[in-house]
């Protein structure tokens, strides 16, 4: 008797073993699958954010080439004020105009543009711009 109680613990101790295998090896496969799952999420959210913050450089710098181009098509007495973010979903950047490009670039260095503009005096500058057409001289915060 004693032997078929030893067989039969034994054999229980082996299904045990054998069902707390199987668990771990299906916890294991959750984890993993929860896992890839989050990180696609979180591929997909940061592609997103990256296609937006490029929508938003490419933006301003035509809005500001846009506000140049008017100033420069229109007559002597022109004034405008027009109004540039501050930052770009939360990133900084800078802006300018060098040798007939306004020029946008985030302080990250992953985004940047730059777009053709007549000549005008003065700089761009986040936040109030002000820009007036004076003796066929296009000024920009001057």
């Amino acid at each position: 008797m004693g032997k078929k109680k030893l067989s039969i613990s034994g054999r229980s101790n082996s299904k045990r073993s054998q069902t707390a295998i199987e668990l771990m090896i299906i916890i294991g496969f959750v984890f993993f699958a929860f896992t890839i799952f989050m990180v696609s999420i979180q591929i997909s959210t940061s592609d997103k954010l990256k296609e937006e913050r490029n929508l938003r450089v490419k933006e301003i710098a035509i809005d500001v080439q846009d506000e140049i181009n008017l100033a420069f098509q229109s007559s002597d007495g022109y004034y405008r004020e027009f109004k540039i973010p501050e930052d770009i979903n939360s990133i900084e950047y800078e802006i300018n105009i060098v040798e007939g490009l306004v020029y946008i670039r985030t302080d990250d260095g992953k985004n940047a543009m730059a777009l053709p503009v007549p000549d005008v005096t003065g700089d761009v500058i986040k936040g109030l711009n002000n820009i007036k057409k004076e003796d066929g001289v296009v000024k920009l915060n001057e």
